[in-house]
């Protein structure tokens, strides 16, 4: 169908359609043109006016209609256009009607005013020419009111449905039809429900199209005004790139967020007066006690700073997918969108199933994304010969799975999930083979799952002579400490295509080289080895990364990201989009705060306020300039320090020759030099990319000699050449072989060696957490990441619900924390003079110093425990002044959580199992993380990578991990801290029956002291005590120890006898007398 058909809307549902033709083409018809044409109403001749032109009832659009269906129209019809539905005027010759408007260019006084005869004038004649005429024809007019049985016939506007022609298609044409033969199934029209509701040609929607177009043109006025001015990331646009952005930013209402602002200051005032409280009265009968719990009431006040003004502007945003296919999916012509380079990373099979991978791999090779701009890099650091062979197996069963998702468009697209929910799955599908596909799809996926297991149970028992490849060939990772780099393109152009024939996204296998000896920094080198391979093999321009548990849950998430990386508003400045991370399998309790909405849903929304969000690891689509060390571009702005008058050449010297360039010099050079090398790479065959890059050092490479670049960025002439490529166009040319022995050279353990990867470029080194310091050295180079939240989860996980297992993985993140803390890269000094915003800097501080605070928070949950035992209190007798302060930080402190949880939308119950974890993190993991970062630093003792147990689906229990108990000294600290509160809170009870009710008004405040302490450790409790009360025997030894231990103080407390004054008497055994 042509475009210039119209537009055409209906319902496939209702087998209706409307054909409403555009009237921006028929206006541009000239009058010649429609000179002999017919009515479309009654089919006579249009005619001519008095003056002897053709007459032209519709200004608008030029629809033939004659005088005689022109005047009986606005006198008798709805008074509009039948195909533009805008309102007829009146024209000269013609008598006025109700509700046309005032007229002072037409002179026709004596028609105008002639009501009486206009409505006499051969009214039955015309009646009966009508009907006359309307009898065969389908008609278009309406009395505008709802057509239903009652209308008469001679007032029904009917629509046509798809009409077959002679050859069996189906034809859609506007009214009249050129095939009069053929049979038409007339419905009556509703013209407020059929065209009204498409707005399409309507008086409301030209008003629209004025009021938009007025408010453009003050934009295009006030950017001419002030072209220094930046929106959100400083960039000025054409008005036309601009006008449909890709998304945009919702700020949380104002009813939301300012009562909460405002408890936050008034919070910080009864801080101010709270303190000046406690340190004006110590408790003298117990000043150590007291001092501790100042100093540790300080601390936590600090730290309730640094982590609360970093939420002071949170904000949500929203993407427009459909405005994104518009600009970037044409029809007819190739995609626009961006590529994307997609890596997946993991170590241990047996820790990381290659089920669980697979699945992972299946759901990205099945995006709703071209499959010519998608390409998966998986990274086997463990060179395991099962994530090898899992992978082939993968590749085969993905040629039958990607083209049955893509066909009935499933959600989500990873097997394991898609199979498993619990849903109605025939639910919107129409197609009568989807049942039988979908089985049969379901058996091979079960035939898969089996060839898997067996792998796996076959690579529990490695051979003596290790594994041997299918032609014989031993395989290079039997050690997997020394083994050659291995790349292994499973689906690329050959091999990329599925059952029907279609292309697949590229997959690709990569191992890199491993030596005895040599430091290879863990996940961040494994990350920095993908970013090389896929520059030199595709150099997509951005990056997503995920771990190998990570499915893609929504097919849309790429087109997620692209409405911010494509974006001509922010697309600049942006280094990267995070998504936020969300798991399956976690229990309907969440007893130990998996899903950890608190940060997600919470502070991630309030740092995307100001410079966006911390990375996190996983789920990110990078830009990968940013990743290559660039700072982010600039905004120059104009001087405003002196009058235009007083600018001399010297502080202005663009202003010398009376000019005022559009671009600065530099970024007209930088402009050229990438303009250059993308051609010459383009044209030039891959051998001579050594010789044209050495050749650019006095000309488009003069602000990068080649020596600066290979200092950089390694000895690969081809891989350097591809950093100066700014839209990722890969380099041409060259064989496939070549391409992966270049790809070999870049994963190799020395191409690292003297250069600026983990120093500038790539994933930053010096921490186990390396995503905190890699978001933190782009932001300070002047970037902004994006924080995206889609309606549907766009990645899942898996995440360890054991208690262990989620404290080794605490204890990992508290390390890397801790090792950036000590690191040249602290918050706290390091990036001054950057792009790093005040507030994002605080946000930084408070990642990285929080496990500090396990020091005071193990202390002052000891402290409940020692004032019950001694019988002293950390707070002396409240007075009027002092009671009013503490009750009201205790409300502050509730209403500041309270609204946060209003406008963040997160339930009490997840606020809840937050603050028990904070606790129970923070006397253990924390803890140990502080003292193995002190030994690192001072003791060189080093620790090592602890890989989080990825569990499979479809285990007998529901959460059988949940109830598993596996002993660690992390459980040690929260297991004392527990045994002598609830000992403490026996010997208080004690104590108070004893002195009588008098002792019973500071009991309480003691009592309260410690049950705030076990309350928050109950989960732990829990976790201990495991399902049916099978706890480990090392935690029963624990107990009986440390209680036999506050047993003896008990009794040397001596809780049950009156306390007295008086000297103590006792029988020496001599007689006196």
């Amino acid at each position: 169908m042509e475009a210039r058909a119209g537009l055409v809307a209906g319902s496939h549902h209702r087998d209706e359609l409307i054909v409403i033709r555009c009237h921006v083409d028929s206006a541009l018809s000239s009058l010649e043109q429609l000179s002999g044409r017919t009515c479309r109403i009654c089919s006579d001749e249009v005619g001519l006016t008095v003056e002897g032109e053709l007459f032209v009832a519709c200004n608008e659009c030029a629809f033939p209609i004659c005088k005689t269906c022109y005047e009986y129209e606005r006198r008798e019809g709805s008074q509009v256009c039948p195909q533009c539905k805008t309102r007829f005027k009146r024209l000269k010759g013609c008598a006025r009607v109700d509700g046309d408007e005032e007229e002072d260019d037409i002179d026709d006084v004596e028609n105008e005013l002639n009501f009486e005869g206009a409505m006499r004038h051969r009214g039955g004649q015309e009646r009966s020419l009508l009907e006359s005429h309307l009898a065969p024809q389908v008609s278009l007019l309406t009395d505008g009111h709802m057509a239903d049985d009652d209308i008469p016939q001679d007032q029904l506007a009917l629509v046509p449905s798809l009409a077959e022609a002679g050859d069996g298609s189906k034809r859609i044409h506007p009214l009249p039809l050129p095939y009069p033969s053929l049979a038409v199934q007339p419905r009556p029209l509703d013209p407020s429900k059929d065209l009204a509701a498409y707005g399409y040609g309507s008086i409301a929607w030209k008003e629209r199209m004025k009021n938009w177009k007025r408010r453009q043109e003050k934009l295009q006025i006030t950017n001419d005004k002030d072209p220094g001015s930046d929106n959100e990331d400083g960039m000025n646009l054409p008005l036309t790139d601009a006008r449909q952005p890709l998304s945009r930013k919702l700020p949380v209402p104002s009813s939301q967020i300012n009562p909460y602002r405002v408890i936050i200051i008034i919070r910080l005032l009864v801080l101010g007066f709270f303190f000046h409280y406690r340190v004006t009265h110590p408790v003298k009968d117990a000043y150590a006690l007291w001092l501790i719990s100042v100093v540790c009431e300080l601390w936590f006040a600090l730290s309730w700073i640094l982590d609360q003004f970093p939420k002071w502007l949170p904000i949500d945003r929203e993407t427009y997918l459909d405005r994104l296919s518009l600009r970037y999916e044409k029809a007819g012509k190739p995609s626009q969108l961006s590529a994307i380079d997609i890596f997946v990373s993991t170590v241990d099979p047996l820790k990381e199933p290659p089920l669980v991978t697979a699945n992972t791999v299946l759901s990205i090779l099945a995006v709703d994304y071209p499959v010519e701009k998608v390409s998966c890099y998986v990274s086997d650091d463990g060179a395991a010969m099962l994530t090898f062979e899992a992978l082939s197996e993968t590749s085969e069963f993905a040629k039958r799975w990607v083209p049955f998702c893509k066909k009935f468009n499933t959600e989500p697209r990873a097997p394991e999930w898609y199979f498993g929910q619990k849903i109605n799955y025939l639910k919107d599908k129409v197609s009568p083979s989807f049942v039988k596909e979908r089985r049969a799809m379901k058996r091979e996926y079960e035939l898969f799952k089996v060839r898997i297991n067996a792998l796996v149970a076959r690579a529990r028992k490695v051979p003596e002579r290790g594994w041997t490849m299918q032609d014989g060939t031993p395989w290079a990772g039997n050690n997997v400490r020394d083994h050659p780099g291995m790349i292994q393109v499973f689906l690329g152009q050959d091999e990329g295509y599925d059952i029907h024939g279609n292309e697949l996204p590229h997959l690709v296998y990569v191992s890199r080289e491993k030596i005895p000896g040599f430091n290879h920094h863990k996940k961040a080198g494994a990350m920095n080895s993908l970013v090389r391979v896929s520059a030199v093999l595709t150099n997509a321009p951005y990056i997503l990364n995920l771990d190998c548990d990570h499915y893609i849950n929504n097919s849309k998430a790429l087109r997620e990201a692209m409405c911010f990386m494509m974006d001509p508003l922010l697309a600049k400045k942006v280094c990267y989009v995070q998504f936020p991370q969300r798991f399956d399998g976690i229990d309907k309790n969440d007893r130990y705060a998996n899903r950890n909405t608190i940060f997600f849903d919470i502070n991630m929304k309030g740092l995307d306020g100001i410079q966006g969000p911390i990375y996190v690891g996983t789920g990110c689509v990078f830009n990968r300039q940013a990743l290559y060390g660039y700072d982010a571009p600039k905004t120059k702005k104009p001087h405003k320090c002196l009058p235009k008058k007083w600018r001399c050449g010297s502080c202005f010297p663009e202003m010398k020759n009376g000019k005022k360039p559009n671009k600065s010099e530099s970024q007209m050079k930088n402009k050229d030099m990438r303009d250059q090398v993308d051609a010459e790479l383009t044209a030039s065959p891959l051998m001579d990319c050594d010789d044209r890059i050495a050749g650019k050092g006095d000309q488009s490479l003069a602000l990068t000699p080649q020596h600066k670049l290979q200092k950089k960025f390694g000895q690969s002439p081809i891989f350097v050449a591809s950093t100066l490529l700014e839209n990722g166009v890969s380099v041409e040319g060259a064989s496939t072989a070549a391409l992966l022995q270049e790809a070999i050279h870049v994963i190799s353990c020395c191409y690292e060696d003297k250069t600026e990867w983990g120093k500038e470029v790539g994933w930053i080194y010096g921490s186990v957490t390396e995503d905190i310091l890699t978001g933190f050295k782009m932001h300070c180079r002047g970037w902004r990441s994006i924080y995206c939240i889609p309606a549907k989860p766009a990645f899942k996980g898996s995440a360890p619900i054991n208690l262990s297992d989620r404290l080794h993985q605490v204890l990992r993140w508290a390390l890397g924390s801790i090792e950036i803390f000590l690191s040249r890269h602290c918050p706290l000094w390091y990036g001054y003079g950057g792009g790093l915003k005040w507030l994002e800097r605080l946000s930084y501080i408070n990642a990285t110093i929080y496990p500090l605070t396990s020091i005071p928070l193990l202390a002052y949950c000891t402290l409940p425990a020692l004032c019950l035992l001694t019988g002293k209190f950390i707070i002396p007798e409240l007075n009027n002044v002092g009671g009013l302060w503490f009750l009201s930080l205790f409300i502050s402190i509730f209403a500041t959580s309270i609204l946060e949880m209003r406008w963040s939308g997160v339930g009490i119950d997840e606020w809840w199992r937050n603050e028990q974890f904070w606790v129970i993190a923070g006397v253990s993991a924390h803890l140990f993380a502080l003292f193995q970062g002190l030994l690192k630093l001072f003791a060189g003792v080093d620790t090592n990578f602890t890989v989080t147990s990825k569990k499979g689906n479809g285990d007998g229990d529901e959460f059988p991990e949940l109830y598993e108990m596996k002993w660690t000294t992390l459980l040690i600290p929260p297991t004392t801290l527990l045994i002598i509160n609830l000992v403490g809170v026996l010997v208080g009870i004690s104590g108070a029956m004893n002195d009588g009710y008098r002792s019973w008004g500071p009991f309480f405040g003691k009592l309260l002291f410690a049950l705030w302490v076990i309350l928050h450790l109950y989960p732990f409790l829990k976790g201990l005590m495991g399902r049916q009360n099978r706890t480990p025997t090392i935690v029963v030894v624990w107990s009986i120890l440390l209680a036999s231990i506050f047993s003896l103080l008990w009794v040397r407390v001596d809780p049950f006898l009156a306390k007295s004054d008086d000297p103590f008497l006792e029988e020496c055994g001599l007689e006196c007398d």
